[in-house]
């Protein structure tokens, strides 16, 4: 897991196996599994709550790896509801939102991941995918 330092192409969604995790499903870590578009391999991730990823605002800050535009045209993230904006200017689900980067383990592939994790309400503390594309440098 690595953070994007240079500005990206994003290519294509994969599909994940599931994008929702909540309480008990994200106590030590989650697994989310998806298949290489370029070699077909089946790679995991796995996510540990407050240890995994990066802020998604160092992606689209001065436009350094990806335009906020970007983000929102792809549906990687949507606009942060006015009530939350001390989270950023766009987040998923209106939660902390974070991003990682990652290879396919066969073919070294690159991939983007991105995610929010946190209290939605009292009691729900969930971890929801936004997805996973492949991207390549610019």
């Amino acid at each position: 897991m690595n953070s994007i330092q240079k500005e990206i192409i994003i290519g294509k969604k994969v599909e994940i196996t599931k994008s929702s995790f909540v309480n008990e499903e994200i106590a030590s870590s989650a697994e989310v599994k998806f298949t290489c578009c370029q070699c077909s391999h089946l790679n995991s991730v796995i996510i540990k709550p407050y240890e995994s990823g990066f802020p998604i605002f160092q992606l689209y800050h001065e436009n350094r790896v990806l335009s906020r535009n970007e983000l929102l045209k792809n549906d990687m993230a949507r606009k942060t509801s006015y009530h939350m904006l001390h989270l950023g200017e766009i987040t998923v689900n209106d939660l902390p939102t974070l991003y990682l980067s990652t290879d396919c383990k066969n073919c070294s592939e690159k991939y983007l991941v991105i995610f929010s994790y946190g209290e939605k309400q009292p009691g729900l503390e969930i971890l929801q995918l936004s997805g996973i594309w492949n991207y390549t440098l610019k």
